[in-house]
């Protein structure tokens, strides 16, 4: 049997016989495609072949694919595991509107729901089952799972098995149980982002027997990778600058923390460009509604923690931008990865800080386990390597997960000369509020950044994949009406057709059913149920209907909190009625008192506080709020030291060698 070191130094090609079902015929009927993405037919022969299989194929390759047609020529049930509720629930619904039936089980359903996917799955009703590896380990489901025709399992993200890899889950642990209590099943694992180590780790944890093995290539060349340095100002300008470039797209933006996140949403509407946040603590409502208008296009910039963006199935982003260094390269291939998988012309901008290993020094301190805290510490020194070399970013990437490019220089990055215009300029330094700027070292907060939407980079040589320019106002036309769709069926826009079939749409303007099934993306099930709509939209449009103008951006956040404090409400309201931490309507209360929009109200802060911090202020100055909070008791507040030295600042009261 071959030595684990035998897989993927080179890519395993298994000789399969060509005969057998018309897999073409399947993905355009069910799928709207008319040809496979690189590598997807061969693993879908593997799967098909019941051998065990192992994919590493980047973001936006296809991979779900590789494991959903399968599933549905074999006429069996494929057990899916997958880490994210949203993210199966999510597929689940995409493959529905496909006529392609499949379930969930998960934490959010209720004991009779999971009952009853669980007697229809044992009846064999299903094509595809998704379980989260927690289910899959709990209870009595392997036992469960022998009463269900199942055909093959497929573990989705499997570098979560691994110690090694960068999100390690001890449940996936679990899954080695595949093999021994259903030994003549295959399986099938997925990922993204494995190194070399993490896949050994991936084939030995699963058992896998003589596996066929995939990799696609790392290098993605349609990505300009920008890596800069810059101060905790200038960085407000320089990503100001960037965003500029990309009016009208979409734009993930990361963020450290979740107090980074809510300071740079609230700078982007003060400064009159729409934006919306995402993290975990959140109401899974508010989260799920704000993913929603990104995904449709109603917001074109998106602000969040690494908590967005597992699963999101977004293929027109122009840009991703980091706000930090992230903890390993991993995580950067994989979140950077999420632009440009339409195969057109995209950024990743990484504009980190000197601060940043100060941040992740910290979140690396509070790890537990010594094995995992010195792996972290490893990864932390790559990721420090990576934004500190001259050396191209795309061959370096490479060769982190063990691919050895035959070229030195990648034309697509900054180290090889592909500089942008907008970091040629001289620095521009900000100026913003001191009281949202004060921050104490180890907290995790940031300054509040400006965004701006911008043009799409500068055009290079990719593949000729990219569609020829949509007119504009049809493209809003049919988002506009596939938003209302979404609606109707309560389900993500990108679930009704993908941005790449709108494009399409625009393109070919298709006048009949013959012609609207030849656009990407719409099989047979999706013209059946919105066939007839689409070409009455496209009729309407050329009869000259339009999407209806957007209505004027609401109140700045300033403008709001003001407007609820002078109604009565307090801090508390304010932050569940604006969706913020209480700590961000704090900061924002505070800008209004410096400028004198408002007076501070002393019940506004802690007993007996204000004379406390006031003294504290003459003694320290002001420039460090946690030297102020070390010289107060403890029951008085980070919040309630911001206020009052906004108060002080109001009122000129600054002591004379801190002004």
């Amino acid at each position: 049997m071959p030595q684990l070191s035998d897989y993927f130094e080179t890519e395993t090609l298994p000789t399969m016989p060509q005969a057998g079902p018309n897999l073409s015929e399947v993905l355009r009927r069910y799928w709207g495609y008319h040809e496979f993405r690189p590598k997807q037919e061969n693993v879908i022969r593997s799967v098909l072949a019941a051998h065990d299989t192992c994919v590493v194929m980047p973001t936006g390759g296809g991979k779900s694919l590789c494991y959903q047609l399968p599933a549905v020529i074999s006429g069996k049930t494929a057990v899916v595991v997958s880490p994210l509720i949203a993210l199966m629930q999510d597929q689940a619904a995409q493959l529905a509107q496909m006529g392609i039936p499949a379930a969930v089980i998960n934490s959010s359903q209720s004991s009779a729901e999971r009952r009853e996917v669980m007697e229809k799955a044992a009846r064999g009703e299903y094509r595809l089952l998704y379980l989260s590896p927690e289910r899959l380990a709990g209870g009595n489901t392997f036992e469960w799972l022998t009463k269900v025709p199942v055909g093959f399992f497929a573990v989705d993200e499997a570098h979560c098995i691994s110690e090694w890899g960068h999100e390690f889950r001890p449940d996936y642990r679990q899954l080695s149980r595949l093999r021994t209590s259903f030994p003549k099943l295959p399986i099938a694992a997925f990922t993204a982002s494995a190194t070399r180590q993490v896949r050994h780790d991936i084939l030995k944890q699963l058992q896998m027997r003589e596996p066929d093995c995939y990799i696609a290539s790392f290098h993605r060349d349609n990505l300009r990778y920008v890596v800069h340095k810059c101060e905790a100002r200038t960085q407000m300008e320089l990503l100001a600058r960037a965003l500029r470039r990309y009016a009208g797209e979409s734009v993930i933006v990361y963020s450290p923390t979740i107090r980074r996140v809510e300071e740079t949403v609230e700078y982007l509407e003060e400064s009159g460009i729409a934006a919306i946040p995402y993290h975990a603590k959140l109401e899974s409502s508010m989260r799920r509604q704000n993913q929603e208008r990104w995904m449709s296009d109603e917001v074109r910039v998106l602000v969040g923690t690494i908590a967005f963006g597992l699963g999101i199935n977004k293929p027109a982003v122009r840009a991703v931008i980091h706000l930090s260094l992230p903890k390993s390269i991993e995580q950067y291939y994989q979140e950077a990865g999420r632009a440009g998988r339409d195969g057109r012309p995209a950024d990743c901008v990484l504009l980190w800080q000197k601060q940043d290993h100060v941040l992740l020094d910290y979140f690396i301190r509070q790890i537990s386990d010594d094995a995992e805290r010195e792996r972290s510490s490893a990864r932390k020194r790559v990721i420090s390597r990576f934004a500190d070399s001259s050396g191209c970013r795309q061959r370096q990437i490479c060769l982190h997960f063990g691919e050895t490019p035959q070229w030195e220089s990648c034309g697509s990055c900054d180290n090889c000369g592909v500089r942008p215009e907008w970091l040629n300029k001289e620095t521009v330094r900000v100026d913003l509020p001191e009281v949202v700027t004060r921050q104490a070292p180890f907290s995790p907060t940031a300054f509040p950044s400006t965004f701006r939407s911008l043009p799409p980079p500068e055009k290079r040589r990719v593949r000729d994949t990219a569609p020829a320019e949509a007119e504009p106002a049809l493209a809003e036309y049919l988002r506009e009406w596939r938003r209302n769709m979404a609606r109707e069926n309560k389900v993500p826009a990108y679930i009704i057709l993908h941005d790449s079939t709108l494009q399409e749409l625009c393109r070919r303007r298709p006048a009949n059913f013959a012609e609207l099934k030849q656009v990407p993306g719409i099989g047979e099930k999706k013209a059946d149920v919105y066939g007839a709509e689409i070409l009455q939209v496209l009729r309407n449009y050329g009869d000259g209907a339009r999407a209806t103008p957007p209505v004027a951006n609401e109140a700045a956040p300033a403008e709001q909190t003001l407007k609820l404090l002078n109604e009565g409400c307090s801090f508390e309201e304010i932050a569940r009625i604006r969706a913020r931490q209480i700590s961000t309507v704090v900061c924002t209360v505070a800008s209004l008192i410096e400028t004198g929009q408002l007076k501070l109200n002393p019940k506004w802060i802690s007993p007996d506080a204000q004379p406390l911090i006031e003294a504290a202020c003459l003694k320290q100055g002001i420039e460090k709020l946690r030297d102020i909070k070390e010289a107060v008791p403890p029951y008085v507040s980070f919040e309630d030291i911001r206020l009052v030295v906004a108060h002080l600042r109001a009122e000129n009261r600054v002591p004379e060698n801190t002004a």
